[in-house]
């Protein structure tokens, strides 16, 4: 693929935030104190002193539903040096997974977040295994130094939407 044509691909992709079914997100093993939207949400996830933070141990699961179907290119997940992921696996349209069978299913793709990750350095993903996303599984397994909680200050989901048939815009065709 030409340098051209990967610029082009990527200058489309955009932020996902507007396409996120709020109403069905989970995040199992958050601190209430510290939970998903200070990740997630616009104007939360910009401020540095807000953060999700996992509360038994140091994994979370985070389910996130989209309003539609969405091709999934990259991600950037944020967090401090010590207690940021460092192993995060991705599931594509998998519902009602815990942490019991979470170990049950593959994973559409596993990442080791480095610390220029963690930094804001977006991970860009096996495309074709993000073709028609309805909802994506975040699984954060562990942290950078193997501490109990883990810590994330953002998370910035880049793709673009699978364009659809608009039902409104169909006009009924009348007998002659």
């Amino acid at each position: 693929m030409s340098t051209e044509s990967t610029s082009a691909i990527l200058r489309n992709q955009v932020d996902l935030l507007d396409f996120i079914d709020w109403t069905g997100v989970e995040c199992l093993n958050q601190n209430t104190s510290h939970s998903f939207p200070n990740a997630l949400k616009q104007g939360y996830r910009e401020d540095e002193g807000l953060n999700l933070e996992s509360d038994a141990d140091e994994q979370l699961l985070i389910y996130i539903p989209f309003t539609q179907v969405i091709k999934l290119h990259s991600i950037v997940i944020k967090g401090p040096e010590e207690e940021g992921p460092q192993t995060v696996k991705l599931y594509t349209n998998k519902e009602h997974m815990g942490f019991s069978n979470v170990s049950d299913f593959p994973p559409s793709d596993t990442l080791t977040l480095s610390p220029e990750n963690l930094q804001g350095k977006p991970v860009v993903l096996k495309y074709v295994k993000f073709q028609n996303v309805r909802s994506l599984t975040i699984f954060i397994e562990d942290n950078q130094s193997g501490s109990d909680v883990t810590k994330v200050q953002k998370i910035i989901l880049q793709g673009t939407t699978v364009e659809t048939t608009d039902m409104k815009g169909l006009k009924k065709i009348e007998d002659h």
